[in-house]
């Protein structure tokens, strides 16, 4: 995943100056000052600060003179660019005491975005976390974890995002370029999880799918169930990963899904064309063959598979009818194999019985069932990801 960054605005300020009063600034201060805010309103900001070095240079001023010229800088300077002198009038300000309550967190905030926008990123964050004290506020919060990202301080970034609970599709996918340059794998997949879950895109579902079949001890048996959670998010787009699925159905005892694959293969224009075309059309063939075979052996292979006491197979059987259309048999048939103590591979049996489910449109018995599936051979990890494609389509 391609790093990012957070569209989270650094504070601008929009704070005027006090308006000048006569009565509490000397007239040799009040004169400048006053000329310096005028020229201010007008947009003349570059002048304005100039203006202000005249009252500068009066001497014995009192803190209110101070704090008026200072306001009127840091508004001025803010609004010309000067990082450097803004921040200084800034700090002023608020240092002085003078700010009312409902002011004071405006102007923390501002000072924290100016210092952010400098890139001087230790003091951004000092202010950041001094206005977060004073309440907290989303837009700061959100800046605090973009200028530790920035930064460098991954880990305090991590840190905020999961303690913040945030789940924007931008925190997310932030928390997941911490996690990738930590090489916290675990952490990323997670996060992965969270993102193809609430935000479902075929990039995030090309990447969670890559990675569990990557994943150690991952069984070779669920890959037909991994292109089966491929299909279902639309990312077959090879007339090999076509032919390749409908020959694992076919393999599987499911050549009513295998032929399913091949026509919705045809119908994108991917299968039937090409120097392959007949090689597909032979796969066609037979998958249509298979089917109508399977349609006359049905009674007589669940006789044997049930007197044999075959999970697997009956599982298999009962997949291949729902997908034909017979779905409360073949739901019938699957839900005894789960339950039968015999099975080579009992999770994958639980989580066939959620998928067929899911694809019978019983959505709250899938959900139910794939709950059911544990184990670490990637049998889970595959029934919480069709947990997600349940209830979060894409």
């Amino acid at each position: 995943m391609a790093a990012i960054g957070f569209t989270a605005a650094a504070p601008i300020v929009g704070l005027s100056p006090v308006a000048y009063a006569a009565d509490t600034v000397r007239a040799e201060v009040g004169k400048p000052l006053q000329e310096a805010q005028k020229l201010a309103q007008a947009g003349k900001n570059k002048e304005a600060l100039a203006k202000l070095k005249e009252a500068d240079a009066v001497g014995g001023k009192t803190p209110n003179e101070i704090y008026m010229i200072e306001r009127t800088r840091a508004s001025a300077a803010a609004a010309a660019g000067d990082n450097d002198a803004a921040a200084k009038a800034f700090e002023a300000v608020i240092n002085s005491g003078k700010l009312s309550a409902a002011e004071a967190p405006k102007f923390t905030q501002a000072l924290a975005g100016i210092y952010y926008r400098a890139k001087d990123y230790p003091k951004a964050i000092i202010w950041i976390q001094r206005s977060l004290k004073d309440g907290d506020n989303p837009q700061m919060r959100e800046l605090l974890v973009q200028t530790y990202y920035i930064s460098g301080k991954y880990a305090e970034a991590a840190k905020e995002l999961q303690s913040s609970h945030a789940n924007s599709e931008a925190s997310l996918q932030m928390l997941a370029n911490i996690q990738l340059k930590q090489n916290d794998k675990a952490g990323y997949v997670q996060t992965l999880e969270k993102l193809a879950g609430s935000y479902p895109k075929t990039s995030y579902w090309a990447d969670l799918l890559n990675r569990v079949s990557g994943k150690p001890g991952f069984s070779g048996t669920l890959s037909l169930d991994v292109l089966r959670l491929r299909l279902a998010n639309g990312l077959l787009s090879k007339p090999g990963e076509y032919m390749e699925m409908s020959q694992l159905a076919l393999q599987a005892g499911n050549p009513a899904e295998a032929l399913k694959v091949i026509d919705q293969g045809y119908k994108k224009g991917v299968l039937g064309v090409g120097s392959d075309a007949a090689r597909h059309q032979r796969l066609k063939d037979l998958a249509v063959k298979t089917a109508a075979d399977s349609e006359k052996t049905a009674a007589a292979q669940e006789a044997e598979l049930t007197k044999n006491k075959d999970a697997d197979g009956l599982s298999n059987l009962g997949f291949g009818m729902v997908t034909a259309g017979k779905v409360d048999k073949g739901l019938d048939l699957m839900t005894k194999a789960a339950k039968m103590d015999d099975a080579k591979h009992p999770e994958e049996l639980k989580l066939h019985l959620g998928i067929a489910q899911a694809q019978a449109g019983k959505k709250p018995a899938a959900l139910a069932t794939l709950k059911t599936v544990k184990g670490t051979d990637g049998a889970a990890d595959l029934a919480r990801y069709w947990t997600l494609v349940i209830n979060h389509p894409m």
